[in-house]
């Protein structure tokens, strides 16, 4: 039997995703991509300046993962109610990883 797996690096080459589902792989690199880029528009601002690095990933990821509710805020409207911050993928097709550092 033949699998294919997907691995998913950010940008210092931690691996952040393991998958078989090439749907996943993708739109998880899409995700840390989006994060890098807002993390950069924050630091490059000077907001948040003593928080630390881990801190901004984890607050970037959040914010791209919840995209649809906080620009459903930003134009004055309520959240919808399910907020979810995991892509849907079948659990036995991945397995998360965390960078460490």
């Amino acid at each position: 039997m033949i699998e294919i797996e997907y691995i998913v690096r950010d940008q210092k080459g931690a691996e952040r995703l393991r998958t078989t589902d090439k749907k996943a792989a993708d739109a998880y690199d899409k995700a840390l991509e989006s994060a890098e880029r807002l993390a950069e528009l924050i630091r490059r601002d000077g907001v948040l300046p003593n928080l630390p690095e881990s801190d901004l990933e984890e607050l970037t990821i959040y914010l791209v993962r919840n995209a649809r509710n906080v620009e459903r805020i930003l134009r004055g409207k309520e959240p919808e109610l399910e907020i979810t911050d995991e892509p849907s993928v079948p659990s036995d097709k991945v397995a998360r990883l965390r960078a460490t550092g």
